[in-house]
């Protein structure tokens, strides 16, 4: 008989990369697994190899968009069902969820977001029941939707409620608010590079902030972007630019960058031309900064140690910390951040920032500078840890930061002295190319 009686039927385009993201989301809502996890490393999904870039690309940003409006999704789809999402078939729960995302946020026409949702539920063995139930589901949400996304918009469904009721009592309501619209938009990509930002700025179609960083809503593969490849860049959120310019001129001093990984801050001072010890605990992030660096031609001492334990004998003229955190001030970017993380993680880790903090204060010799930083919007990973460490430690003062230090920028200076960024800072006319990440920073001085 010919060999096409036997032929394998083709599988229906983008089926693939939409199973994949059902796998990918599951991962997360229900086993706890981050994003970067199941994307890169040894952890990622095995059926990413097999995926083309534009399938791998459309995956990312279909995964990204359920988990950053996961809770306007919950609210269309419970007024859309009698029932409620079945809990028996988490592959019906993805495929509503993925059809939903499609046709109210992404440029997918609602038939084929509609059909392809309908194949992944025919696939799944348990779910496949309910083909019928998401069939009509997805259909309503595409006439009806839309309105039901009207009439919530001055709520915010798409933080966990124990998180904005803490961004609340910290930061006033009016300010929480904004900060969820802004973690609400898909951000731009944040580059830092090596010199000349105007001119990259026009190579990579974006623009140049007040603080120097290039941002540019170009999208896809970050490794064929051009001067990738040469060592020219590197991605980093303007935001996370900002506290290693605290230290003024690193040249020649020995700065150590106690949690180095994957290492943008430590390639900033390096640059800048300081003799930089990266120390990490992670041996294969420790392998990922040493490949940057190798990409980037610029020189650093790597440890692999835990920070806190270090056996070294200090006398380092500056020290950079940006502790281990909660990372809620990185949602934006990290939308899994939201939905992996509870408020009980807040006291582990400040027992570990306080640690790090006393370890950094012997590791620094007379007259020298510590910067502490975390990408947490928590004032306990923030504000309350440095002024614990200062009613602590009579040798160490604050060094205020002044705005002409971060390109004039007022707002993110608190009347301490310190530096703190919201996701609603630095607005935009393209809700896309505002925000930063959530920062906070202090710079410190051993006298």
């Amino acid at each position: 008989m010919p060999p096409s009686r036997f032929a394998v039927p083709a599988e229906v385009p983008g089926l693939a990369a939409r199973r994949i993201a059902a796998d990918i989301l599951d991962g997360v809502l229900h086993k706890h697994r981050t994003l970067d996890d199941q994307l890169d490393g040894t952890g990622a999904h095995p059926g990413l190899k097999s995926l083309a870039d534009r399938d791998r690309a459309l995956m990312r940003r279909l995964v990204a968009t359920i988990l950053r409006r996961l809770g306007t999704l919950g609210h269309v789809l419970s007024r859309l069902l009698d029932r409620g999402i079945p809990t028996d078939a988490p592959r019906a729960q993805s495929a509503l969820l993925i059809g939903a995302a499609q046709i109210l946020w992404m440029d997918v026409p609602d038939h084929a977001a509609v059909d392809l949702s309908v194949r992944l539920v025919q696939s799944d063995r348990r779910a496949a029941k309910y083909a019928g139930l998401v069939n009509a589901v997805l259909r309503r949400c595409a006439r009806e939707g839309q309105p039901l996304i009207d009439e919530i918009k001055a709520q915010t469904l798409d933080i966990p409620p124990w998180l904005l009721a803490r961004w609340i009592a910290h930061y006033g309501e009016a300010t929480a608010r904004e900060m969820a619209l802004a973690i609400g938009h898909e951000p731009s990509l944040d580059i830092t590079v090596k010199s000349d930002p105007p001119q990259w700025a026009t190579r990579l179609h974006g623009e140049t902030l007040s603080t120097g960083t290039v941002r540019t809503l170009l999208q896809g593969s970050v490794t064929m972007l051009p001067g990738f490849t040469e060592g020219h860049w590197w991605v980093q959120d303007a935001a996370a630019a900002l506290p290693a310019r605290l230290f003024g001129d690193v040249s020649g001093r020995t700065i150590v960058d106690l949690c180095a990984a994957p290492g943008g801050k430590t390639a900033q001072l390096a640059l800048g031309g300081a003799r930089v010890v990266a120390v990490d605990r992670s041996p294969a992030r420790m392998a990922r900064l040493r490949d940057n660096f190798t990409r980037l031609s610029l020189q650093a001492e790597t440890v692999v140690t835990d920070a806190a334990e270090w056996p070294s004998q200090g006398g380092f003229d500056g020290i950079l910390i940006d502790a281990p955190c909660t990372s809620t001030g990185t949602i934006r970017r990290h939308p899994d951040v939201a939905w992996l993380r509870q408020e009980t993680d807040i006291a582990v880790l400040t027992a570990l920032q306080k640690r790090l903090l006393q370890k950094a204060v012997t590791l620094l010799k007379p007259g020298g500078t510590l910067v502490y930083c975390t990408c947490s919007l928590e004032p306990e990973e923030g504000e309350q840890a440095v002024a614990a460490l200062l009613a602590t430690e009579p040798s160490v003062r604050r060094a205020p930061i002044e705005a002409g230090e971060i390109a004039g920028l007022t707002e993110i200076i608190t009347p301490d002295g310190d530096l703190r960024t919201l996701p609603c800072h630095l607005p935009h006319a393209d809700p896309r190319l505002g925000g930063l990440d959530g920062f906070y920073a202090a710079r410190l001085v051993k006298s």
